[in-house]
Parts: C-alpha cells; sequence; structure tokens
C-alpha cells in the first residue's frame, strides 16, 4: 500500500508541475482593443500562414443555346364520325379497321331502291316546265300571255328544277365517301343493317401532319413563339421535328401552364396518336462555358455557384444557371467570358481569399462527378 501511495503522490507532483509550467509562460494575448486592432491581428495570421495551393483551368465562353424541355405526347390532328345523310339499307362496306384511306374513297353504300325512279319523274318534270316557261314569252312578246301567267310558269320550272337537284343530291349521297386521308379506327354500319340520317359509318383519324402536344410554366412562355422548330424524342428512339403552331394564351386551371402544339409530318403513317414524347425547344441564345458538375459548390446563401481567381490570385465566388447538359459536362452561364476556376481543391478555399495556383488543361470528362443536378427547365405535362 506505501508503494501505491508512493507513486501516486508522484503522478500529482508531475501534474501540479506542468500546470505551474504552463501559467508560468508567456501570458495570454489580451483581447484586441479595437476592430482597426482585430483586423490587424488577422492579416498578420495570413500573412504567416502560406497561401493555399490550387490548380485552376482557364476556360472560355461560347456561343449556346438553352434548350427547353418539356414532357408532352403525340396527338391525332381530328378524329371523325363518318355519318349517313340518307335512310336505306347498307350494301357494301369495303374498308375495314385499321384500313388507310384517301379522300374520295368509298366508305359505305346505301341500296339505291326507288330512288332513280325519282330521278328520272323529276328529270322529265324540269324538261316540261322549261318548255312550258319558254313558250309563255314567246306568247308574251306577242302580247297573249299576261305577266302573272309568266310568273306562274317561271316559278313551275324553279320548282322542278329543285326537285331534280334534290334527286341528284340524294343519289350521290348513296355512297359515303372518306372526306380526307386518314386511317380507319372504327367501322360502325354493316352490311344488311338498315340506317338513317346520322347513322355512323366509320371513325375516321387523320394522323397527318401529326401534333406535339406540351404544356409550358409560366415563366418560360414569353420565350418561346411561333416558327420555332421543336425537336421530339419518342418511346422508340426516333427524333422527330416540327414548327409550333399554337401557343395557348390562357392558363390551365390548377397548374397554370400554357398548351403549345408543334405540327410534324406523318405523311407514312409511322407515327401513332397518344405516345409520349420529349419536346426540346431551343428558346434563346447565351455566352456559356462547360464544365464539370464537380466544380459545383454552394455559397453560405445556398447559392450554386463555381469558385475562380481574379488576376490578383484571390478566390471569387460567381454564381452560376445550368442551361443544358452533355455527357462529360454541363453548360453555365454567370462566368466571365474568360475564367480561371478552380478545378483541384475548390471545397478547400472560400471567396477573398488568397491561393497559390497551379494552372492545368480542363478535361471535363476525366474530372469525378460528385454533383447531382436537376434541369430547372424541365417540365412534366401529359
Amino acid at each position: 500500500m506505501r508503494t501505491t501511495y508512493l507513486t501516486a503522490s508522484v503522478i500529482a507532483a508531475l501534474v501540479v508541475l506542468w500546470l505551474a509550467t504552463g501559467q508560468l509562460g508567456e501570458p495570454p494575448t489580451p483581447p484586441a482593443s479595437s476592430i482597426t486592432e482585430s483586423n490587424r491581428r488577422v492579416a498578420a495570421l495570413k500573412e504567416e500562414r502560406p497561401p493555399t495551393r490550387v490548380r485552376v483551368a482557364t476556360i472560355h465562353a461560347t456561343e449556346q443555346s438553352r434548350v427547353l424541355t418539356i414532357r408532352g405526347r403525340t396527338q391525332n390532328k381530328r378524329s371523325v364520325v363518318v355519318q349517313s345523310q340518307i335512310n336505306g339499307l347498307v350494301v357494301n362496306r369495303p374498308v375495314e379497321r385499321g384500313d388507310r384511306v384517301t379522300k374520295g374513297d368509298l366508305l359505305c353504300q346505301i341500296s339505291i331502291e326507288d330512288r332513280r325512279a325519282r330521278l328520272i319523274e323529276a328529270q322529265a318534270s324540269a324538261e316540261q316546265t322549261k318548255i312550258e316557261y319558254e313558250g309563255a314569252l314567246k306568247l308574251s312578246k306577242q302580247g297573249l300571255q299576261s305577266d302573272t301567267a309568266i310568273a306562274q310558269s317561271k316559278a313551275k320550272l324553279a320548282g322542278s328544277q329543285a326537285r331534280l337537284k334534290e334527286s341528284m343530291l340524294e343519289l350521290a349521297r348513296l355512297k359515303i365517301i372518306a372526306p380526307f386521308d386518314g386511317i380507319i379506327e372504327k367501322a360502325q354500319m354493316e352490311v344488311g343493317q338498315y340506317v338513317t340520317p346520322g347513322s355512323p359509318c366509320v371513325t375516321l383519324v387523320d394522323l397527318d401532319p401529326m401534333l406535339l402536344i406540351g404544356q409550358v410554366a409560366e415563366n418560360e412562355l414569353l420565350f418561346i413563339k411561333p416558327g420555332q422548330i421543336a425537336t421530339a424524342t419518342l418511346p422508340t428512339g426516333v427524333q422527330v421535328f416540327g414548327e409550333v403552331t399554337f401557343i395557348a394564351k390562357t392558363a390551365e386551371k390548377g397548374t397554370r401552364t400554357y398548351s403549345i402544339e408543334a405540327h410534324i409530318d406523318n405523311s407514312d403513317f409511322a407515327i401513332p396518336s397518344g405516345v409520349t414524347a420529349q419536346i426540346e425547344i431551343p428558346v434563346e441564345s447565351l455566352r456559356a462555358q462547360k464544365i464539370s458538375p464537380a466544380l459545383l459548390v454552394l455559397s453560405d446563401a445556398g447559392q450554386m455557384g463555381v469558385r475562380a481567381i481574379n488576376a490578383q490570385d484571390i478566390v471569387v465566388f460567381h454564381a452560376v444557371r445550368i442551361i443544358k447538359d452533355d455527357v462529360d459536362g454541363v453548360w453555365v452561364t454567370g462566368l466571365p467570358d474568360v475564367a480561371r476556376v478552380v478545378v483541384v481543391g475548390q471545397q478547400l478555399v472560400v471567396a477573398g481569399e488568397a491561393v497559390a495556383p497551379t494552372h492545368q488543361a480542363l478535361n471535363t470528362s476525366s474530372l469525378p462527378v460528385s454533383y447531382t443536378h436537376l434541369r430547372a427547365h424541365e417540365t412534366d405535362s401529359y
């Protein structure tokens, strides 16, 4: 027990001696008496500490197009239910669902029944009234016919000609023809069916041109103009091009977005209606630089930007905006036309700090991608 007490006493004495040594050393530095004195001390510490070594690369701005990306869909230009204008028995329907037809092709045909006989009768009546009217005019020149009789003869002629025209139209309406080129989506009439005026024959869909439909946010609406070229990527990977033809002037309720339309060529009917499409429209030209996403940092205020150095080798923070991305980098605006960006060590320095730069060539594909970004200009709509 005595040995233990002796060891503890020696250790306690050594601790007291060590503490006393610290107290007896140099006295602590008194607090700064003013802000000027505090700044002087900070500057002195910076001079004593060597500047941080970083690697920088010089990049130059080029003209780039900002592309507005919209999620949309394809839509057929029109869909019409072709109907009968007369009643009768269906005797022919030469088309089936999925058939491609051109304007003027026969879709359905109704039986003639007694309509040809009525046409012959109307033709004979029109010829008779014409002869009577011409005879009345000859008698009128000889003073043997009154004006009233001539007027009655003329009215009879007009009535018979109208009935003849009606008979001819009724015969023409026996054949229900395609009003435009398209695809038969539905076939409603069947041979042997008795139909009345308004009965549907087929549903005809117009697929050329095809429409691209999308929704644009209100803050992007001013950048879109009729005539701009829209590029759409379909689920199959096929890219199609079209011209913007319509921009809505009223917003959709609830979403506060505006509809736009573009026409794309679909003369071979290869593009179906209703498929999703990623639509891209170049909306403005900007001066931009291509960098790796790994160079993007956040300021204390949460603003996305890039750290660069000025002519005095002082770190400067530049807020940037991503306008588009590629497989090997992103295009940003907000940097000077010629900028020396920090490519190695950007996380170790802050704005206003003096650094010792080493220059290197910028290769965006070789830098690690450690920053995941979202395309702020992308809009989802269906």
